[in-house]
Formats: C-alpha cells, sequence, structure tokens
C-alpha cells in the first residue's frame, strides 16, 4: 500500500502517518493489487480537515471532512470511503446478475429448433396490497403495460384479481367463492 500524506499549514507527524496507514488497511481488503492512497490535512479555522482519496479496481473514490480532531476527520473519511466501494460493489454485482439472466433469457427464446410447450417459461413476483375493488380498478388503469392486478380485497380480506377486458375499457373481476 503506497500512502501520501500532504500537511497544509500543519505538519504530518509520525502518529498521523501510523495512524492513517493503520485505518487505510481496511480500504486494502476491496483489491487485490496494491493501492495508492492520498491524503491532504490542514487546518481552517479550528476545525482540521481530512481530503482522503484512492482509486481501487478502477474507479477513484474521495471523501473530505473537518472535525476539531484530526483522527476523527480520518475515520470518517475512511468510513465513507469505504461506503462508496461497497455501494459500487453491489451496484455491478446487480448489473452482472441482470445482464446474464437477460443472455439466459435469449438463448432460451432464440432456439427455433427446440420449442417448449405446456411449461412455465416466466415467473414474476410481485407485492399483493389490501384495497378496493375500486381501487384496484383505478390502479390498474394507470398501468398502461399490465394486463392485470393481483390484491387483497379490504371487504372480504381474500385474494382478487382483477383483468382488462379485450375491448380496453371494461375491466373483470375474479373473485374466491369460498
Amino acid at each position: 500500500m503506497k500512502i501520501k500524506i500532504t500537511g497544509k499549514d500543519l505538519k504530518a507527524t509520525d502518529a498521523i502517518k501510523d495512524y492513517v496507514e493503520k485505518k487505510s488497511e481496511r480500504l486494502q481488503k476491496y483489491s487485490e493489487d496494491e493501492i495508492d492512497v492520498q491524503v491532504t490535512i490542514k487546518t481552517e479555522g479550528i476545525n482540521q480537515v481530512a481530503d482522503l482519496s484512492t482509486a481501487i479496481n478502477g474507479n477513484v473514490y474521495r471523501a473530505v471532512t473537518e472535525n476539531k480532531d484530526l483522527y476523527a476527520s480520518i475515520d470518517k473519511d475512511i468510513d465513507i470511503i469505504e461506503g462508496q466501494i461497497r455501494k459500487t460493489k453491489a451496484k455491478k454485482e446487480k448489473q452482472n446478475m441482470s445482464g446474464s439472466i437477460k443472455n439466459v433469457e435469449d438463448i432460451r427464446f432464440s432456439t427455433e429448433d427446440h420449442k417448449v410447450e405446456n411449461e412455465i417459461l416466466k415467473t414474476s413476483y410481485y407485492e399483493v396490497k389490501p384495497m378496493s375493488a375500486e381501487d384496484a380498478k383505478l390502479v390498474l388503469s394507470e398501468r398502461s403495460k399490465d394486463s392485470f392486478l393481483a390484491f387483497v380485497n379490504i371487504d372480504t380480506g381474500k385474494v382478487n384479481v382483477i383483468f382488462k377486458l379485450k375491448d380496453g375499457k371494461n375491466f373483470g373481476l375474479v373473485e374466491p367463492e369460498a
């Protein structure tokens, strides 16, 4: 790990250098490569400002905080950068996950020589909310892409399904008998 500490109107003591090095080790676990950490410390009025930046896995992360205690500023910067790294990592994992699922669906439906019949090809998950049939009708009419809506009928406490009829103007309602 390479650490560069610059002090503006403030001297970077050995204690500060050791503290930054110790705290920066928390960031190393997010990269297999050696990371570079740049720290700029300065005084603004009665506050100590720590500006910490690093590049991990091709992404640049930066945090600037000020506190009366320089060590608290450094701690806060490390926490902020760790949060930024976790957020970026989760975002990339989500993109990779959705991208791979799309590719699998494209492959499944593009094979013309193998026709699948009488199988469940797609499963959708949704939240079933309690509402009246009239409220469900309003919600479904606002959703132009959906042709039906499952909901818990607040009058009966049972799951109902409201759907758009083929005429596009009227609705149907499915209710369980018992």
